[in-house]
């Protein structure tokens, strides 16, 4: 018998069995009060399937089968004849919705991506609409064994059944209850990820178990050990957490924000963020979640959330007019080393807040404003390697030197990882450490991307493609490319319909460029026009202001920390490929000007590496032609680097 599933038994068992027994069952897993609406829902259910599968003479029936990286359960899984279908019920519904239709193929994706036994299984999607009209169904399998979902009404499932299984290759038998109890590996989105840990998941639901992911969860109990011993030692304690792009620092993150909530004892957490569209995203995504869950009002929803969720620079405004120590004794800062130095601080609290003698860089200030704890706090700063994109990021160097001129008595966590030239832009890590109480921990660095669950080594290969390392670059990209398609074009309406194509169900698609890319303008793609990115990641593909709507274009500040499924990459010559090396370039007023300062070089190299890290399953690449009329987009500026990104492996389309 499954754990996974509320009720589970085979056919012949499930026709005999009482419907009240079955309730009764599902009942006793529901983990919520069971109002009138959910227990006729099930019963319905429950009547339709007998019905509808009187004569079939073996399957296995699952009901409330869980999905873990969605946070959510199928409403039925019946396993027959080497086939998975997956029904979503919308009892008393008379029309096929494409929400309800992209929420049926949604669940299928999830068991065809992350659970074990159906990867190479054949699954069906099903929307059973019982009082909808009977549908024609024209049924095809796509080349990983997925069916598009098929339309079904209260007396229709069982000829749907019959014509899938006369109509689709052999199949080998699936022993159901081995297959449910199959490794689940999810990889949620960031925007899946928070709502379900803000519903109460744990890390360890909602994340990967393989090996090459363990360290996820090491990571988060190596963060609870350590807060655990500064509350119990009266002791301040900051943590670096690293990771490559993907590898989930975020994630842990917020996990240890949600666990170390507990009001009841004196103990408050919170996740902040000087990502402004991170933070836009995140808090509607859980707004929109608790409303839909709750059914309160969405202001509510939102003044819950602002607890959880902060913009960095509030919880900095908030503790500048008064002295006394926050309420939160945990604080998680995401993208530390996007945190200002004293320069950009200073400058912009004169001019933008009027306080002229402010003389503390953005990772100072916020350890003083901690420090004011008379027993124990704990900060954990999350850092990636090589994502400063903006003027006055400060890196990571900044925060040791705060450590160092204030707060000597602070316990230092960190990894050795961080002794590399993607964390330490100047300087060694023994140097910046010298004078602080350190303790290498090397949990806390997260090497493995998983953000995309087709191919860990992405962020390698843009690494190295950005770095100037076709041989390397090449060599990886034949290992990724089966599992996770990287193509190159010059047209973009070949690259628009290939994203489309690709996506199904609720997956997300969308068009990235960098903020520098002036000269994409020409093609429809206007980076300077700005986007609103809750709706551009949230509202669905019929809002003209969403990403899948391919109209508006997101940059590397917009999508920096979130992520899409698939991704059409706009390559301007603001990074262009010229007598084998990078040429840095910026579009002012008519014309293009080169950047010759290193720290500025590096965040146009970080932008595109944001870029090319967005997408979870695939991405194309768009490098226009140029034109003979226009001086300020000539092939020449173009050629070379499209030329730079074949020898790199990538195969034009």
């Amino acid at each position: 018998m499954t754990t996974r599933a509320y009720y589970s038994a085979p056919l012949h068992e499930f026709l005999t069995d009482t419907p009240e027994r079955i309730l009764g069952e599902l009942s006793a897993h529901h983990q919520h009060d069971l109002d009138m609406n959910q227990r006729n829902a099930w019963l319905a259910q429950v009547d339709i399937l007998k019905d509808q599968l009187r004569d079939y003479g073996h399957g296995h029936v699952f009901f409330e089968f869980g999905i873990p990286r969605m946070g959510k359960r199928a409403d039925v899984v019946f396993v027959y004849s080497g086939i998975i279908f997956v029904i979503e019920f919308k009892v008393g519904a008379s029309q096929y919705h494409s929400a309800d239709i992209n929420q049926a193929v949604d669940y299928a994706l999830d068991l065809k991506h992350f659970h074990e036994g159906s990867h190479n299984a054949c699954i069906v999607p099903v929307l059973l609409a019982t009082r909808a009209a009977r549908k024609d169904n024209h049924t095809f399998l796509t080349d990983d064994l997925l069916s598009n979902c098929l339309l079904a009404n209260e007396g229709s499932l069982g000829s749907i059944i019959s014509v899938c299984v006369d109509g689709f290759p052999q199949r080998d038998a699936i022993e159901a209850v081995a297959w449910a109890d199959s490794r689940y590996k999810p990889t949620p989105t960031i925007v899946q990820a928070a709502q379900a840990l803000y519903r109460g998941h744990d890390v360890e639901e909602i994340s990967r178990s393989d090996a090459g992911a363990k360290n996820l969860t090491e990571t988060a109990a190596a963060l609870t050990e350590i807060i655990d011993r500064s509350k119990r030692l009266n002791q301040k304690s900051i943590c670096f957490v690293t990771g490559v792009p993907g590898a989930g620092k975020t994630l842990a993150g917020l996990n240890i924000t949600t666990n170390r909530m507990q009001a009841a004892e004196d103990e408050h957490a919170v996740f902040l963020s000087g990502n402004g569209p991170l933070v836009a995203v995140l808090r509607e995504a859980l707004a929109r979640d608790e409303v839909a869950r709750e059914g309160i009002k969405k202001t509510e929803a939102k003044q819950n959330v602002t607890a959880f969720i902060q913009n960095i620079h509030h919880f900095r405004d908030d503790n500048l007019r008064s002295e006394i120590p926050p309420i939160e004794k945990v604080v998680v800062f995401d993208e530390a080393q996007r945190a200002w130095d004293r320069e950009q601080t200073s400058s912009f609290m004169s001019q933008k807040k009027g306080f002229s003698n402010f003389d503390q860089s953005e990772p100072e200030f916020l350890i003083r404003v901690m420090d004011r704890h008379a027993d124990w706090c704990v900060i954990v700063a999350l850092i990636g390697g090589g994502q400063e994109i903006n003027t006055g990021e400060a890196g990571l160097p900044e925060w040791f030197s705060a450590l160092r001129r204030e707060f000597r008595g602070w316990q230092v966590y960190y990894s050795s990882a961080m002794d590399s030239d993607e964390y330490m832009q100047s300087g060694e890590l023994s140097d910046q450490l010298r004078g602080v109480n350190a303790v290498s921990n090397p949990a806390l660095h997260l090497a493995v991307s998983v953000r995309s669950f087709r191919a860990e080594k992405v962020s390698q290969f843009v690494h190295h493609v950005v770095s100037n390392e076709p041989e390397e670059a090449r060599a990886l990209y034949q290992e990724i490319s089966e599992n996770y398609p990287i193509f190159l074009t010059r047209n973009l309406e070949t690259a628009k319909v290939w994203v489309r194509s690709r996506a199904r169900g609720g997956e997300l698609f969308g068009m990235l460029a960098a903020s520098g890319a002036g000269r994409l303008k020409p093609h429809g793609i206007h980076v300077k026009s700005k986007i609103a990115p809750e709706q551009w990641f949230l509202n669905g593909p019929a809002d003209v202001r969403s990403c899948q709507y391919l109209e508006d274009v997101g940059t590397e500040f917009d999508v920096q920390g979130l992520e899409l499924d698939w991704c059409v990459v706009g390559w301007d010559a603001d990074l262009r490929y010229k007598n084998g090396r990078w040429g840095h370039y910026a579009f002012r007023g008519t014309k293009w000007q080169s950047v010759v300062q290193e720290q500025r070089q590096r965040y146009l190299i970080n932008a595109y590496r944001v870029l090319l890290t967005r997408a979870r399953q695939g991405f194309v690449i768009f490098v226009p032609y140029g034109s003979e009329e226009d001086v300020t987009r000539p092939p020449e500026y173009y050629d070379d680097t499209c030329w730079y990104l074949g020898e790199c492996g990538i195969r034009v389309i």
